[in-house]
């Protein structure tokens, strides 16, 4: 009774929202749709249905899970960097999900890419781990010309989303590589080819930096 109290009143507030203004990144979600929190596989849903993982991939000492059920999916990382579970916007967009759908590249600057076809479009999205971290790129990636990759391309010594296109809104044969820096920037595009076919390295296209220049309307 004739103690003290201290009361502690603890704000948080959630924050950069990074936003990749460029003409292939689609589906700008608001700050806030990322809880980040940890989730437990008890009862954690998917959509309609309980989570399954699908695929996971070990990035440094943290293990990176691709999980989905009857529309929509999860991003689940666990490690040393500590729980994360993002909800995953192409599994909600219809993208189909499979063993082949998460990449990742272990750096100083992590990133991950989930990717999944829908519509005869690959639709991706990336997270990425800086200075023990994960958060998501408020960017879905597509690609209309059926590739949709990592490589470090600007050789900064962080992965970059590599996008196959096709010109002219995806209406005509024409085709190219746009390059995006998984931190926000349009990298730059290669010049067209006439068919995506033949497009440098096909099926995997991956450009030098030299084969960019700055990106054009298509």
């Amino acid at each position: 009774m004739g103690g003290t109290r201290s009361v502690q009143v603890v704000a948080v507030v959630a924050a950069v929202v990074v936003i990749a203004g460029v003409v292939f990144a689609y589906f700008q979600r608001p700050s806030g749709t990322d809880s980040g929190q940890s989730g437990s596989d008890t009862g954690m849903r998917c959509g309609t249905t309980v989570c399954q993982v699908v695929i996971g991939k070990s990035v440094g000492k943290d293990l990176v899970e691709v999980l989905t059920g009857t529309g929509g999916g999860r991003i689940r990382v666990t490690g040393a960097s500590g729980p994360y579970v993002f909800e995953m916007t192409i599994a909600e967009a219809g993208a189909v999900i499979t063993d082949q759908s998460l990449l990742c590249a272990d750096a100083p600057v992590s990133v991950c890419l989930v990717r999944g076809d829908a519509g005869g479009k690959v639709f991706g999205e990336v997270l990425i781990r800086k200075d023990g971290v994960w958060s998501r790129a408020q960017s879905t990636y597509l690609s209309n010309a059926g590739f949709l990759g990592l490589h470090d391309v600007n050789e900064d010594g962080t992965a970059d989303i590599v996008s196959a296109q096709r010109g002219c809104d995806g209406q005509c044969n024409d085709s190219f590589v746009q390059v995006f820096s998984a931190l926000g920037a349009n990298v730059g595009c290669t010049t067209p080819a006439p068919a995506p076919d033949q497009l440098p390295g096909w099926p995997t296209p991956v450009p030098k930096l030299s084969q960019l220049r700055p990106c054009a309307d298509r």
